[in-house]
């Protein structure tokens, strides 16, 4: 499903990902492990399309820059981004149609209500606290059913419910998860950078 070959990304002329590879299956949870620095950051951008780099990745035997390939991808960052001046709700209907998908607004309030967000859902995006507005990004990267869900620092500003939703969420689902310290009782497995 997802396939990373031979990456490597600089900054100037110092390698933050030095000919990096390896494959996640579908269905399965991957953990990047590493000190600060080590590039898990970076090498989860490469994978968004988000930094130019060298070698190959793959999405589904998709170039990952690719449109089709960014389709399957649901990405959260490990800070919130969320427009003030958005509902909750319309958070997820801007998503869906930045995928040209059908408003699926069953699903979106199905999310909503997983995450503690159903009340909130015409509150504007700056009226919610930090660990809101990461619940909140959650549900963009999820609303559109990505094949691909990738976590940059998951659990930062999540309570420890909110916490479980997303671990009990994963099953079954490929995931792409980085984190620094492993807090969280999580089958996986590890790539250490």
């Amino acid at each position: 499903m997802l396939k990373i070959n031979a990456v490597t990304k600089k900054y100037g002329k110092v390698p933050a990902n030095d000919n990096i590879s390896f494959d996640i299956a579908d269905g399965e949870i991957a953990v990047l492990i590493g000190p600060n620095g080590a590039g898990k950051s970076t090498i989860i951008k490469c994978i968004t399309g988000l930094l130019r780099f060298s070698g190959e990745i793959t999405i589904d035997g998709m170039n990952n820059k690719s449109k089709e390939a960014k389709a399957l991808i649901g990405y959260i960052p490990e800070m919130p981004a969320v427009y003030d001046m958005l509902t909750v709700g319309e958070h997820l209907q801007f998503m869906l149609r930045a995928y040209n998908m059908p408003l699926d607004e069953t699903y979106g309030d199905e999310l909503l209500r997983r995450f503690d967000l159903y009340d909130k859902k015409d509150k504007l995006g700056k009226e919610l606290s930090k660990g809101m507005q990461q619940k909140l990004s959650i549900c963009c990267a999820l609303v559109h059913r990505p094949k691909v869900v990738i976590f940059d620092e998951p659990m930062v500003g999540l309570d420890p419910r909110t916490a479980k939703s997303v671990i009990d969420y994963m099953n079954g689902k490929i995931l792409y998860i980085m984190l620094v310290y492993l807090k969280w009782n999580i089958s996986c497995s590890y790539f250490v950078l």
